[in-house]
């Protein structure tokens, strides 16, 4: 069995828990963490989880969204971390992580990950596919524009938690900066909700029963907005589609 919780996702904090079961093994890790120790704890408790029963932390990138509570969780508890290279080092993290390289599977337990890279304006940005194997779960988010890699990775996964970072007209008359509004829209950045229905547009989804949308702004996009366009996508009612927030993420969901 596969399944996963979003404990929360948008630029305020992110992580999210994906546990594979065999029947003899059950395996819990944790997918960045950018909040401190006691929201970490309120947040894994309302997944009915706490520090102990996670295995691993796997990151993205060194974002402080993405990794800002990892140097205190692991001053909490022992637990391996998962990265690149280039996030190891970004993050400073010296010693104690596993090297993940894009496109080479890495096992934890119950769980296959398949990790593969992403155009952002980070180090050495991964996202992964995580598998029990026989269903897939693929995230995606913090991308600016996808290459065929992408396509490749996701293609054929069961459940997917797909970025929708922004609403593209709402972001150009926001009050952010124009630094800031070129960083998101460039393509290193974040995908819209427009660029995201496209994404999901081009992808094999012969499989694919599950989608939510996940990273959204809170200043710059809407829920509805969101689900409106992967739902168009997708041929079904925009309730259809899931939405992980920052606040209360997405309870359990089975792939």
């Amino acid at each position: 069995m596969l399944r996963f919780s979003c404990l929360g996702s948008g630029s305020e904090g992110n992580a999210t828990v994906v546990e594979a079961s065999d029947g003899f093994v059950t395996t819990r890790v944790l997918l960045d963490n950018g909040f401190n120790g006691r929201q970490l704890r309120q947040r894994l408790a309302r997944a009915g989880l706490d520090l102990g029963d996670l295995d691993a932390i796997v990151l993205t990138h060194e974002h402080s969204d993405h990794v800002g509570g990892v140097h205190a969780l692991r001053r909490k508890v022992e637990l391996p971390v998962y990265c690149s290279v280039g996030t190891a080092r970004a993050a400073a993290l010296q010693a104690g992580f596993t090297e993940v390289v894009a496109g080479e599977i890495v096992a934890i337990g119950a769980l296959r990950l398949m990790p593969f890279a992403v155009a952002h304006d980070a180090a050495e940005p991964l996202q992964y596919v995580f598998s029990d194997g026989d269903r897939r779960l693929g995230v995606l988010t913090d991308i600016g524009a996808p290459a065929d890699d992408v396509f490749s990775a996701l293609a054929g996964v069961d459940a997917l938690l797909l970025e929708c970072n922004h609403d593209a007209e709402m972001l150009r008359a926001s009050a952010y900066p124009p630094f800031l509004k070129a960083r998101i829209l460039g393509g290193q950045g974040h995908l819209s909700n427009a660029q995201a229905a496209s994404l999901l547009g081009r992808l094999d989804r012969r499989r694919l029963g599950l989608v939510a949308a996940g990273h959204l702004s809170r200043r710059n996009n809407l829920p509805q907005l969101a689900q409106q366009a992967l739902a168009a996508v997708l041929g079904c009612g925009e309730h259809d589609v899931l939405v992980a927030d920052q606040d209360s993420g997405l309870p359990w969901q089975r792939c």
